[in-house]
C-alpha cells in the first residue's frame, strides 16, 4: 500500500451536520514538558519529559467562508466537540487500484480564537479558527492509536495506558 495524499475531509461540530468551507487543518502537536537535566552522575545535560504532561495544544481550522450562520458555534464561549473526518487515497499496487482508509480526529476544547479573515473582491475569505485542545483521540480504521485527556489523565497510545502507574501513584 501507497500512501498518496489525504483524498476528502468532512468536519462535523457538536454533532451537526457538515460544516462547509474549511480549507485545511492544522492538527494539534503533542509537545512534551520538559525540564533540562544535569548534576553529578550525568556527563553534560539532558532533557526530560514530565511524562504525560504535554504544552498547549491546538487545533487550527483555517476557513474558505467566515461569516455565516454555521459559524456561530464558533463564536461562542464554551466547549466544542470538532470531529474530523478524514479519507486516505493510497495505491494498492498488489490489487492495482485505490483504496480510501478512514480517519478520525476528535477533539473536545474551546475556541480561543477567530479570526474573521481577509476580505477581497473576488477572492475566499481567509479566515481562522483556534481551539485549545483539552481532549483528542485519533483513529485510523476504528482502531484508536492515540488518546489524550488532559483532565482525567489519560494517555493511550495504541492500547497502552501511559499513565496507569501515575494515577496508582495519585490514588486515582
Amino acid at each position: 500500500m501507497i500512501p498518496e495524499k489525504m483524498n476528502d475531509s468532512r468536519i462535523y461540530v457538536n454533532e451537526s451536520p457538515e460544516i462547509k468551507g474549511i480549507g485545511d487543518l492544522q492538527l494539534p502537536s503533542f509537545d512534551g514538558m520538559t525540564e533540562t537535566m544535569n548534576g553529578a552522575g550525568v556527563l553534560g545535560e539532558y532533557e526530560s519529559a514530565n511524562i504525560g504532561h504535554m504544552q498547549s495544544m491546538k487545533l487550527t481550522i483555517n476557513w474558505t467562508t467566515t461569516i455565516d450562520k454555521a459559524m456561530v458555534a464558533f463564536y461562542k464561549q464554551g466547549s466544542l466537540k470538532v470531529d474530523c473526518r478524514l479519507a486516505d487515497q493510497n495505491y494498492d499496487q498488489n490489487a492495482s487500484r485505490h483504496k480510501f482508509l478512514a480517519k478520525r480526529v476528535l477533539v473536545h476544547g474551546h475556541v480561543i480564537k477567530h479570526d474573521f479573515g481577509k476580505a477581497a473582491k473576488g477572492s475566499p475569505y481567509e479566515g481562522s479558527t483556534e481551539i485549545e485542545v483539552l481532549y483528542i483521540k485519533v483513529e485510523s480504521e476504528k482502531q484508536v492509536l492515540v488518546e489524550y485527556d488532559r483532565i482525567n489523565y489519560i494517555y493511550m497510545v495504541d492500547g497502552v495506558d501511559m499513565l496507569a502507574e501515575l494515577r496508582a501513584a495519585l490514588g486515582i
